[in-house]
């Protein structure tokens, strides 16, 4: 790789840049907005306010989501999952899965799981 090449790849890796364009390229699909250059703008303003406390970051799962996707992972409907299926969630959200706090015994309720994914969320946003 070239060196300027090389200058340019470690830019976008230190700030950040294929994740977040990554989870704007999402919210635009999920959404799918009819002015998608002003949806944009605001996800980002939303970015931003989030980090100055003086908004909410920009989310693809609302509480009807994440219940549906908990009642997808408890397919037997026992209202409770396994760590290694919330780690599995996490992944397909695109969250991280570093420092969880769930031993290999314990039982993860709907109410955990929602507050859980939320704080994985927040997390996510407030690194740009």
């Amino acid at each position: 790789m070239a060196a300027r090449e090389q200058q340019g790849h470690d830019y976008l890796q230190r700030h950040r840049i294929p994740e977040l364009l990554q989870r704007l390229g999402a919210l635009l699909l999920y959404h799918r907005p009819e002015n998608p250059r002003e949806f944009l703008i605001q996800a980002l303003e939303r970015v931003k306010a989030g980090r100055r406390a003086e908004g909410e970051y920009p989310n693809l799962m609302d509480e009807a989501n994440l219940g549906a996707m908990f009642e997808l992972l408890d397919v037997v409907g026992q209202g409770h999952i396994r760590p290694v299926q919330y780690k599995e969630a996490l992944k397909t959200l695109g969250l991280s899965t570093e420092d969880l706090q769930f031993g290999d015994d314990t039982n993860i309720t709907l109410d955990v799981f929602k507050e859980e994914v939320k704080k994985k969320m927040l997390e996510s946003w407030a690194v740009y």
